[in-house]
């Protein structure tokens, strides 16, 4: 009886542990990032408290469209996380403006650390996400100015512009440093490549066709 009651304990143990599992917390005021630190942890060391500055929480520049052109698929990302505000470090969350040239598109992608919250500042735009295996069911809906989309963490998702001007969303992610795995990148353009044979039987096509696909990127 004693044996089943530590197993009990040991399961319970391992749900809370998983329910909690996020971005290091917050046991102080603030701890913002030292980046010229040399310890390496799951996150940032924090820099002395007489160090902090009204700089390590400011960021300027979501006012400033960005620059659709230079990609290929005709969106920009401007992104503000602890990279740009130190002092987001241990907070658990982040932002990011999005621009998008008529038919632009942020293309399929997953946040691994994050849950991302949506909305749509000018123009239109097609979202969506897939579910895990073995359904693969797409939710995906129109959105216009005003509009919120929720996009499930871990989940690969995408925005299309799909109205006639450009549009421009705005986002927040519930982690300092929510990472981005674009799919299309990540499976053509790893390096070294993926041998294309392994892709060909993956995808189901000739050795010809993922050749093709990893000379795009």
């Amino acid at each position: 009886m004693a044996s089943h009651h530590l197993l009990l304990l040991v399961l319970l143990a391992m749900a809370c542990c998983h329910a909690i599992a996020s971005d290091p917390s917050l046991l102080q005021d603030v701890c913002v990032a030292d980046k010229t630190s040399p310890a390496h942890v799951n996150g940032f060391t924090c820099k002395d408290a007489k160090d902090v500055a009204a700089e390590d929480f400011h960021f300027s520049g979501l006012h400033k469209a960005g620059n659709t052109s230079s990609s290929k698929q005709g969106s920009a990302v401007t992104a503000v996380n602890v990279a740009q505000i130190p002092g987001l470090n241990t907070m658990g969350i982040s932002m990011v403006r999005i621009d998008y040239a008529p038919s632009g598109m942020n293309p399929p992608h997953t946040h691994p650390r994050a849950t991302e919250i949506l909305t749509v500042l000018e123009g239109s735009l097609f979202v969506g996400f897939v579910t895990s295996n073995p359904n693969n069911t797409l939710i995906s809906k129109v959105l216009h100015k005003g509009d919120v989309f929720v996009f499930p963490k871990g989940l690969v998702h995408f925005q299309f512009n799909n109205g006639k001007g450009s549009a421009v969303a705005l986002a927040g992610l519930s982690s300092q440093n929510p990472g981005v795995i674009t799919v299309a990148n990540t499976v053509f353009g790893s390096k070294p490549s993926i041998a294309d044979h392994i892709l060909a039987k993956s995808f189901q096509v000739d050795k010809a066709t993922v050749d093709l696909m990893q000379a795009q990127f």
